[in-house]
């Protein structure tokens, strides 16, 4: 019984898992609550301390060890939860739940999810879902994310083969950004000319990016973003356009290293974005109920 209302209380609200209970385990939202958290607590303490790094052994010892079942993707992802607290103004509170679906070729794909602001061992909580799909240190692993700081320097410490790879996903949303931008400035009398420059540039570093060609694509988001300066224009889309470039700039620039051939791996039938990371967003931000670590495998 324990495990079920657990089970039940992690997925749905208090009240209603003791609603669903009630004929085999007659207990209000709050006793499933305490029960909800005494499991938690015991999990956490089995956790184990945070680590910077987990690799295990030496390069040379990799090499001796049974050849790996297949790679493991990992996408991440996020979204905002609303928190029953409110801030000094009245305002209420949003917290980031990081959403994370491990994907094993032998094994049950994983989900899990964690709150940012409050976890302190978030990359031992990585680590122990990847141990139970049984990663080796010689073992490809992918991480996709949108680029997000702190990615890179978690999947280095999972393994020597880890590789982080920029999200089509998440990139593509910015360049639709971008162009309706550019269509807003279209819109406007004297400024279509610019307009059409700037949807021009922007398919030309897409194509780029696509095929995982960094170096061409640089100077030309380079010159996007000086462009921008010296546009005078009366459209009042042109500061969030500033906006959207200078962001993209900067996200690419330091994501650099992460930008791989997506149109060679799609063309080998291997992931490059994280779309099979936003059913396990929303289930996770949609539970209501939920307040600090969810495993919902």
């Amino acid at each position: 019984m324990p495990c079920l209302e657990t089970k039940r209380a992690s997925l749905v609200s208090f009240e209603t898992t003791a609603d669903l209970l009630k004929d085999v385990l007659p207990v209000g939202a709050e006793t499933v609550r305490d029960h909800l958290h005494l499991v938690a607590n015991r999990m956490e303490e089995e956790l184990g301390d945070e680590r910077v790094g987990f690799l295990e052994g030496a390069r040379r010892d990799h090499a001796a060890l049974p050849p790996p079942a297949g790679p493991i993707v990992v996408g991440i992802d996020g979204g905002y939860m609303r928190s029953r607290g409110r801030d000094h103004d009245g305002w209420l509170k949003n917290f980031e739940v990081l959403a994370r679906k491990s994907m094993a070729e032998d094994q049950d794909n994983r989900h899990f999810g964690l709150v940012r602001s409050l976890d302190a061992r978030p990359n031992r909580r990585l680590h122990e879902v990847l141990k139970e799909q049984g990663l080796q240190m010689n073992q490809e692993i992918t991480f996709l994310n949108d680029g997000e700081d702190g990615i890179r320097g978690m999947a280095e410490a999972m393994s020597p083969c880890a590789e982080h790879v920029l999200d089509w996903f998440h990139l593509t949303m910015r360049f639709m950004v971008l162009r309706q931008y550019a269509k807003g400035l279209a819109g406007c009398r004297h400024d279509q000319g610019k307009a059409e420059e700037i949807d021009r540039a922007l398919r030309r570093i897409k194509g780029f990016l696509w095929h995982g060609n960094i170096h061409a694509a640089l100077p030309c988001i380079d010159d996007l973003a000086m462009d921008h300066e010296c546009i005078e224009t009366g459209c009042p889309n042109i500061d969030a356009y500033r906006k959207g470039v200078c962001e993209f700039q900067t996200c690419i620039a330091n994501n650099a290293l992460a930008v791989a051939s997506h149109a060679e791996c799609h063309r080998y039938g291997e992931r490059v974005s994280t779309t099979f990371v936003e059913s396990t967003v929303n289930t996770v931000v949609g539970k209501a109920g939920v307040t600090q670590i969810v495993d919902v495998t």
